[in-house]
């Protein structure tokens, strides 16, 4: 007899999806696809995920990484009560966290590993080479990298930031396909160790929290680092304060991004994010939470690892086995520095043609957030091709900066479970 998983109703009570038993495939097994696969599964809704289980947090965050975000911030959305990140640690025996405890990386892998076991089930590890769409009815057709081919009844894009990472056009041409110690430029995702680089020259470019905790991390492996910033300073978080007065929590709520009254209320509701003019949308998602670096970061860095702020990159020069780089400083001042590798810890940059499985047809046939390449969705997180659902940082650009985070799980994952669930189609 086969044992529901928790929060799954058994197989003889679960309602039909109206789509001839055809499942939901969810492509991505990190935060945001384990979420709504859990969602799926307890409402009944056939579903097959795939992907490697925290792949990106297993493969994109060097060894020694903690995540910026509270413990509040990192639940995965549970269908029922106890699979918090404070439930795997009371389960485990191991002391809860609190808002002065930064998580390891390896924490959180560790956390979402536990949450598939016990909500999820099987993930299947292979890659999703292709999704297209079926012809004449609603409905897809996947296929796997072994040649395999399933039908869907939808498909959920859980993705993440895979492929998504963005390198300056002035270093872009200098940075290979498959990086390490041995190229010249590399993007700070595609690093699990940093410490190849001991007794080399680094070149960090950025001042956000990546950029920051690499030079770190660089700088404690023996590297010879500098951080080269384009804002006149850089920003750090303020150390919580657990028993802040009324008065303040007034003056500034708490919330999962941080406190203040534009971030609380962006958190809680990021359907009224996506009912705001197009324009402001745009404006709060490029402006909200800047560059800036955890607070138990800054005894890691300041008067540790230079930094040099308001410079900017405007060429990078292969030059014998490393690279020059020609900055502009204050009022158009130019030098030169001289390294080893150019780590750019640049962020992302949203673009649906960096998807790379989904077909020409179904991107031609996706609509855009005007000003960007992310795409505009329903209420619901349905794209313009009916049955496509997007989650995490390319929903941002509509539903708002939670979306960014582990935080936002909760909300997407019972919204595309609940409108997935009752949504009947014929293929």
């Amino acid at each position: 007899m086969t044992q529901s998983l928790p929060g799954q109703r058994p197989a003889h009570e679960r309602a039909s999806t109206g789509r001839a038993g055809l499942p939901v495939v969810v492509v991505g097994a990190g935060p945001y696809g384990l979420s709504v696969a859990a969602h799926l599964r307890a409402a009944g809704t056939p579903v097959r995920i795939f992907g490697e289980v925290m792949g990106s947090w297993r493969h994109a965050m060097a060894t020694g990484m903690f995540l910026k975000s509270t413990p509040d911030a990192t639940d995965l959305s549970a269908p029922e009560p106890g699979g918090r990140l404070a439930d795997f640690r009371r389960v485990h025996g191991e002391p809860e966290l609190t808002e002065l405890t930064p998580i390891p990386c390896d924490v959180f892998v560790r956390y979402g590993m536990w949450f598939q076991k016990r909500y999820v089930g099987e993930v299947d590890p292979s890659r999703v080479v292709a999704v297209d769409r079926v012809p004449a009815g609603r409905g897809f057709l996947v296929r796997l990298e072994g040649g395999q081919e399933l039908p869907a009844a939808a498909v959920v894009v859980a993705t993440g930031l895979n492929g998504l990472a963005h390198i300056p056009g002035e270093l872009r041409r200098l940075a290979p396909e498959g990086p390490g110690p041995a190229s010249l430029v590399s993007h700070s995702s595609h690093h699990t160790d940093l410490s190849p680089y001991a007794g080399r020259r680094v070149a960090v470019i950025g001042g956000g929290q990546s950029a920051l905790e690499s030079a770190a991390l660089l700088h404690e492996a023996g590297a010879e680092v500098q951080v080269l910033v384009r804002e006149p300073r850089v920003l750090w978080g303020m150390k919580p304060d657990l028993a802040r007065p009324w008065t303040q929590r007034l003056a500034r709520p708490a919330s999962p991004l941080g406190a203040g009254w534009v971030l609380a209320a962006v958190c809680k509701a990021p359907q009224a994010v996506r009912r705001c003019p197009a324009a402001a949308r745009m404006l709060l998602f490029r402006r909200a939470l800047g560059p800036s670096g955890g607070w138990w970061l800054r005894d890691r860095v300041e008067g540790i690892v230079p930094v040099r702020t308001s410079v900017r990159l405007t060429r990078a020069e292969a030059e014998g086995a490393g690279v020059r780089l020609v900055l502009a400083g204050p009022g158009g001042s130019g030098t030169t520095l001289a390294v080893d590798h150019v780590l750019a810890a640049t962020g992302y940059r949203l673009d649906l043609d960096a998807v790379p499985f989904l077909s020409g047809a179904v991107r031609s046939a996706l609509a855009c957030v005007s000003g960007s390449r992310a795409p505009h969705l329903s209420a619901s997180l349905e794209s313009s091709v009916p049955g496509l659902y997007f989650t995490g940082s390319l929903a941002a650009p509509m539903f708002g900066p939670m979306m960014r985070f582990v935080a936002g799980t909760e909300f997407a994952a019972r919204r595309i479970a609940r409108e997935v669930s009752r949504t009947p189609a014929t293929l």
